[in-house]
């Protein structure tokens, strides 16, 4: 079953490195959306169209915490990181309370957040 995943970043050049980088590792990129409202509708109206979430935090007119906190009850199978410039062990912890499987730097943890793509496409 192809990693079907949706994501949540509202500057365009990192959208598109994160989608090529993704597609590398066999991932199927379903959608994408900038801001809060806009994803929490699509996940809402795509219950089972994905099994992975990336989500930035902050966005700039809204807040990534609240699509973590929209999508706290999900399908077993369904993931939701977080890929944040802002890792810090404050925001991982409210990122994890809010329901996120992991929590990945943008700057340093990349191919952490690919090898965590490509184990769960392979599951």
């Amino acid at each position: 079953m192809p990693l079907l995943t949706f994501i949540v970043e509202d500057n365009p050049l990192v959208l598109e490195s994160l989608c090529e980088a993704l597609e590398e590792t066999g991932a199927c990129i379903t959608g994408s959306a900038g801001s809060a409202s806009e994803a929490i509708e699509w996940l809402r109206s795509h219950s089972a169209g994905w099994r992975l979430l990336i989500v930035d935090l902050f966005l700039v007119r809204s807040s990534g915490l609240d699509v973590l906190e929209a999508c706290r009850i999900r399908a077993q199978e369904q993931h939701a990181v977080v890929l944040s410039n802002y890792a810090t062990p404050e925001v991982r912890q409210l990122s994890m309370a809010l329901g996120a499987d992991a929590v990945f730097d943008k700057s340093t943890e990349v191919e952490e957040l690919m090898a965590y793509c490509t184990a769960l496409g392979a599951a």
